[in-house]
């Protein structure tokens, strides 16, 4: 029997391997103490470096929710309460954007969001760029970066020091950029690095509000594998781009998450009878 148990504790040993990125190494994931300040989104400055946005640069990008000024802040601001409400009341603490597809605008959504709640003086936002594998966040803000999400994953940095403070006029909220796209997205995905990294965010950013920008749903199966370790989801579908059977594919995936809020992008009045359509399809969802 002893060699019956040996040749199964190696199969298992060899599953486990199969499962992992080839590059992977335990990172360090200390405790960290995060420290709240009364009524400011901040972490020690040492946490990262800390950068100025440039809204003259965001505008092309369509990154506005930091400019009250401008008339389409208050549609992220109406979406900003609705996710807020829905947050609060279920005590959930991370939301995740997807999409059925590349081009639907969820990066855009999600920085706008973080900007919308970072006007928000009682509120800590953290916004993470999980898409590992076209990741556009530290792109769509006009920043470089040489570590983020591949170098923690990998172990060839820290939370603190992968991290960025952006602040733009008095909102102030905090980055953690992808620096690259990586080939072994899905594996990085499903390993117990990124299981171990969800672990450090839930406890040691409780009261925050962390916005995960994931990938698209019917890319591969990043976002499937995530959906378990989130507490909810925006789904993010677009006017021209997105098709009535995606929409209904991607539905089967999110039946297994709590969805927050749907939002149709690139919309105009003369899509109503397109954004029915696609209502129906998400009111007959439980």
């Amino acid at each position: 029997m002893d060699h019956i148990r040996q040749a199964i504790d190696r199969a298992k040993k060899s599953g486990s391997a199969e499962t992992q990125p080839q590059t992977q190494f335990a990172p360090p994931f200390p405790q960290l103490q995060v420290q709240q300040n009364e009524g400011v989104n901040a972490v020690p400055l040492s946490w990262g470096r800390e950068v100025a946005l440039n809204g003259k640069q965001l505008e092309p990008k369509r990154i506005i929710a930091h400019n009250i000024a401008d008339p389409r802040t208050k549609s992220f601001d109406m979406l900003r309460t609705q996710v807020l409400q829905a947050m609060q009341t279920n005590s959930w603490q991370i939301v995740g954007v997807t999409s059925p597809t590349a081009g639907c605008g969820k990066t855009v959504v999600a920085i706008n969001l973080a900007l919308s709640l970072a006007r928000l003086q009682d509120r800590s936002v953290l916004l993470v760029d999980l898409d590992l594998q076209k990741p556009r966040i530290a792109y769509n803000l006009g920043l470089t970066c040489d570590r983020g999400m591949v170098s923690l994953l990998e172990g060839r940095t820290d939370l603190p020091s992968a991290m960025i403070q952006a602040r733009i006029n008095n909102q102030r909220f905090s980055l953690l950029p992808c620096e690259a796209a990586t080939p072994d997205s899905s594996e990085w995905m499903a390993s117990k690095t990124m299981s171990a990294f969800l672990q450090v965010i839930k406890q040691e950013f409780k009261g925050w509000t962390v916005i995960f920008d994931l990938p698209p749903l019917l890319i591969g199966d990043d976002v499937i594998t995530l959906l378990p370790e989130i507490d909810c989801t925006l789904f993010v579908a677009a006017v021209g781009i997105s098709t009535m059977s995606e929409i209904k594919e991607c539905k089967k995936h999110l039946d297994a998450t709590s969805l927050v809020r749907v939002v149709l992008n690139k919309s105009s009045e003369m899509h109503n009878a397109y954004y029915s359509r696609y209502a129906e399809v998400y009111n007959s969802k439980r």
